[in-house]
């Protein structure tokens, strides 16, 4: 018997043009150089870590300008210093000056030095005093001592005694004592200050009007200095310069950036471990996979590709696909060599045949004997033609399968078409053919008319070459739940035993034995079992069978999946 269609039958392998002198055979074409693996992170590493960290980097530099901030603070100590100036004039206006007989207020300089100490201890500003002509009178900073002026200067800040946390306020002041705004600002006067001119907003307060300004200190801070008038009835006796360093602010701020910088590292380094994290479940799969269809690529031999199936992912479906891809590959490469091997296999057998006949031609004189063998020269030749041509319908038929569109095709008008032409083109002892399919079964399958029509004339013509003279061919469409299934009977010899798969193998050939041997290329029941496979059916062979078990004929069953069938 012929066979059936297999699973997948290959497609036909690619001819290679001889190569020309001087030129590389189309076969001898190497791929490109393949590229070399890369170290160290990957590109996708990177740009998931650059990603996840450039909002947070954007969010924490943003958080430590800290301007509007700091502002804010500079404006509350502005409003304190001129509160505590305003109090301390106040006191001094009050209890440090004295009225001349002309009625003339002035300062007292013993009283107002000592109220101006007392005043300035408690608080770390800095307080000048200065008399109605601009002359310094006290200064909180500076002491007579032996003779001489002996100036006192607040200590400075002690060191943290953590080893990071100095190195972390170190980087701070060499990054953040930079900051542009401090540049433009004019110096603040050192040592001491003799005169109230040296200090504009002190002049101004001379006048009779409080003023501020803002200078560099000489230690990188700001200096922040109020300058408020000292009156007696409504009388400028004086002026107060009271200044203090921005010491305190930059320190709260440098506190308020330190800690956002400690959240910042931290974050960061959830997201180093995120991004580890993401290159693992993704970066490094999508890197193995790569790999795998690489050597997949370059070489011929079977490549095991990671599987990631149980993921359950987008991965999992890639690594699945490329299983599933590489798998179907390698089966087409094997059945393309067994596809080859069967060919020259079956090509090899006629060829032999016709070099005996040539060989045998040439030593024999009589001329019936030779018309005898050309004879079978021809026959053999024949053969090789029919199976050329059954060769290259088989190698088709993959491509032609993939290419075309498949539409609703009703197998019961299809059969009673079919087997009509064979009723009116048989011959006369040919096996009678009887049709039963119901229209109104629903008996409509998706699928690709030409090569439907090609499955069933193969089984009709295979049950029809063992058929016996004037037997009974008996073809049955019926739908069965969501499938149609067409079962074609016969009443020859049935199928040999162990041989219901076999038969549908390529080249396998089981004839009757009144046939003419060469007739058939042993393709006919692999090609319908690759048709009937490519439409989501299935065929298998079986005996006939009576009560004592006598094989009656053999029965071939097609099954298809059936379009849904309209409610009547």
């Amino acid at each position: 018997m012929d066979q059936a269609v297999e699973d997948k039958l290959p497609i036909e392998p690619p001819r290679v043009a001889p190569a020309r002198p001087g030129r590389h055979s189309a076969a001898a074409v190497l791929p490109r150089a393949v590229p070399r693996r890369r170290r160290g992170l990957s590109p996708l590493t990177v740009r998931i870590f650059a990603v996840n960290a450039l909002a947070l980097i954007i969010l924490a530099v943003g958080l430590l300008y800290l301007d509007r901030y700091h502002q804010s603070l500079t404006e509350s100590e502005f409003d304190a210093l001129d509160m505590q100036a305003r109090l301390i004039a106040g006191a001094l206006g009050e209890g440090a000056t004295e009225v001349s007989d002309a009625g003339v207020p002035s300062l007292d300089l013993g009283a107002a030095q000592a109220l101006v100490r007392r005043l300035a201890e408690p608080t770390s500003a800095r307080v000048r005093l200065f008399d109605a002509d601009g002359h310094l009178i006290v200064d909180s900073q500076l002491s007579a001592r032996g003779g001489g002026m002996v100036q006192v200067t607040p200590l400075p800040e002690i060191p943290p005694r953590n080893p990071i946390s100095r190195l972390a306020v170190a980087l701070y002041e060499w990054v953040f004592n930079w900051w542009p705004r401090r540049e433009n600002l004019p110096p603040f006067p050192a040592g001491l200050v003799e005169s109230a001119d040296r200090l504009p907003e002190v002049d101004h307060a001379l006048g009779g009007e409080a003023a501020s300004a803002t200078y560099a200190g000489s230690d990188r801070h700001l200096v922040l200095d109020v300058g408020v008038p000292v009156q007696r009835y409504r009388q400028v006796v004086g002026a107060l310069g009271v200044s203090i360093s921005s010491q305190g602010i930059d320190e709260d701020v440098r506190s308020v950036r330190l800690e956002i910088l400690a959240v910042f590292a931290g974050a960061l380094a959830v997201t180093v471990l995120l991004a580890v994290y993401l290159a693992g479940t993704i970066a490094r799969p999508i890197r193995r996979l790569a790999l795998a269809a690489e050597r997949v690529r370059r070489g011929r031999t079977r490549v095991a590709i990671p599987d990631f199936s149980r993921r359950g992912d987008e991965i999992g479906d890639l690594s699945r696909a490329l299983r599933e891809m590489t798998e179907a590959q390698f089966q087409r490469l094997e059945a393309i060599e067994r596809f080859a091997a069967d060919v020259a296999h079956e090509i090899k057998n006629p060829l032999t045949s016709l070099r005996s006949a040539i060989e045998t031609a040439g030593r024999i004189a009589d001329p019936t004997q030779q018309r005898r063998l050309m004879a079978l020269v021809l026959e053999d030749i024949q053969r090789i033609d029919r199976l050329i041509s059954d060769i290259a319908s088989a190698s088709r038929l993959d491509a032609e399968l993939a290419r075309a569109e498949p539409a609703p095709v009703d197998l019961a008008k299809l059969l009673d078409a079919l087997v009509e032409v064979q009723c009116a083109t048989g011959d006369a002892d040919q096996p009678a053919l009887s049709l039963e399919a119901d229209a109104r079964a629903g008996l409509v399958i998706a699928g690709i008319e030409d090569r439907l029509v090609q499955v069933f004339r193969n089984l009709i013509a295979n049950a029809t070459s063992f058929s016996p003279p004037g037997g009974t061919i008996r073809v049955v469409a019926v739908r069965i739940g969501p499938t149609v299934r067409v079962s074609i009977e016969d009443e020859g010899p049935g199928v040999p035993p162990g041989k219901e798969l076999a038969i549908f193998d390529r080249f396998y050939s089981e004839r009757p034995r009144a046939e003419k041997f060469g007739l058939h290329s042993g393709l006919g029941l692999s090609i319908s079992k690759q048709i009937v496979e490519a439409h989501g059916g299935t065929i298998r062979a079986e005996n006939r069978v009576d009560a004592d078990r006598t094989v009656r004929g053999a029965r071939f069953i097609v099954q298809f999946p059936a379009l849904p069938h309209p409610a009547p």
